[in-house]
């Protein structure tokens, strides 16, 4: 017998897992505790709440696992300080005069090769830090350079937030990947435009502030590049020679290769092990994730929203932006957020007449529109790694949230209104 949760549990469901998240309560425990009292509120009680719960948190072990594996990727890149090299060299290339959008530019293919947004913006921190000061920028100004281009590498990027929107519409993922390389790319030049009129808005870098360079050995720029390139190059041979190599057995590989070509191969284990650790909080949270997915997708909640979109005249697409976006501001992530909107909204954008990689790609870009929020650690990490005080930090949302907007409408356009590459 099918059990449905009423809006008022689903709502009740959101609020709770939002404010208990806002009180620092891990994000899994948040939006497991928001699940059970949506449900037990939406008037299914106990016993099913926990049933649905369950259920929904079993449609995210694929997408754990292939996150859990994606830690040996990260762990090279960040550990053998290959993500150190990459952002060096490319602020370099690019130069000092064009100074923000070398920094959004390096977060961007940082983020996009498979470094996590946040430890992306603070490992080209310190580099912006010392850029800052000797170009007279405010703290503002980088910052949002960095956040922006993150925003749009991450739209492109072998990422937990890509896995697991790959996973819920069975698509590969180089297809999610290569559908965010429009919107990423004009995101990156919208960045650079915000950037440059806050260059001297809020407060400037302090000569003391800046980081010494490290006296560690750096590996070469084409070395670190192996692991992205290699673990690219085998998800690619889906789409170029239709063979299937899952993300479980490229990431990782991609990672051995790179240790390898880094000289770096006795290091594995560390490395790996590292990984493994910032995988672990993704993996758990998006458990969690699951079991308010569960809830909600089981809610008429869902048919509220439809009904809504139907009576205003808007075209069904638009709901697959709109969720990503809605469920990232409950989340504030965009993992959490493209999990959610996917399981929740999928199959009913898809019946709606959208196709599958279409709807993946709006809702994932539409999935960075609101994961900045405060009560989420991104917000938080981001704004520590350039000293910046709680109140400018905040001032940044609006920016932060422009950018955000401007990939969800170019992903839009793409593949709602114009149905390109469908």
């Amino acid at each position: 017998m099918t059990v449905t949760v009423s809006v008022l549990g689903a709502l009740a469901a959101l609020v709770v897992a939002i404010v208990l998240i806002l009180r620092k309560v891990p994000p899994a425990y948040g939006m497991m505790i928001g699940a059970l009292v949506g449900g037990v509120v939406g008037g299914i009680g106990l016993v099913d709440s926990v049933t649905l719960m369950m259920d929904g948190a079993k449609t995210m072990i694929p997408a754990v696992l292939r996150i859990l594996a994606a830690g040996v990727l990260a762990g090279v890149l960040i550990e053998s300080g290959g993500a150190k090299t990459i952002a060096e060299t490319l602020v370099r290339k690019v130069g000092e005069t064009r100074a923000l959008f070398a920094l959004a530019f390096a977060t961007m293919v940082l983020t996009a090769v498979g470094v996590f947004i946040d430890v992306a913006v603070i490992t080209v921190a310190p580099i912006a830090l010392a850029i800052a000061q000797r170009a007279d920028l405010s703290r503002m100004a980088i910052l949002l350079a960095m956040i922006g281009g993150g925003k749009a590498g991450n739209i492109m990027s072998p990422n937990p937030n890509a896995i697991s929107a790959a996973d819920a519409f069975h698509i590969p993922l180089t297809s999610i990947m290569a559908a965010g390389i429009i919107p990423a790319l004009i995101g990156l030049f919208v960045t650079y435009w915000i950037a440059k009129k806050l260059s001297h808005k809020g407060t400037k870098v302090a000569g003391v502030e800046q980081v010494e360079d490290s006296k560690e050995q750096l590996p070469s720029f084409l070395a670190a590049m192996m692991a992205p390139i290699t673990a690219i190059a085998l998800l690619a041979l889906r789409p170029i020679a239709g063979i299937a190599i899952d993300p479980i057995i490229a990431l990782p590989v991609g990672g051995l290769v790179g240790a390898l070509c880094m000289g770096r191969i006795t290091q594995i284990n560390r490395y790996a092990t590292s990984g493994l650790g910032k995988m672990t909080g993704v993996a758990v949270m998006l458990i969690g994730t699951g079991t308010l997915a569960g809830i909600i997708s089981n809610s008429q909640l869902k048919d509220v929203i439809i009904d809504g979109l139907t009576a205003s005249g808007l075209p069904a697409y638009l709901l697959a932006p709109i969720s990503g976006a809605l469920m990232s501001l409950a989340t504030a992530s965009t993992t959490a957020g493209t999990a959610v909107a996917s399981s929740v909204f999928g199959s009913t954008i898809m019946e709606l007449g959208v196709a599958s990689l279409g709807a993946a790609a709006m809702i994932h870009a539409g999935a960075t529109v609101f994961d900045h929020m405060p009560h989420g650690s991104f917000f938080h990490a981001t704004g520590g790694s350039v000293n910046m005080a709680m109140k400018e930090r905040l001032r940044l949302i609006p920016y932060e949230t422009l950018i955000g907007l401007v990939l969800a409408i170019v992903s839009t356009l793409v593949f709602g209104v114009f149905g390109w590459f469908l």
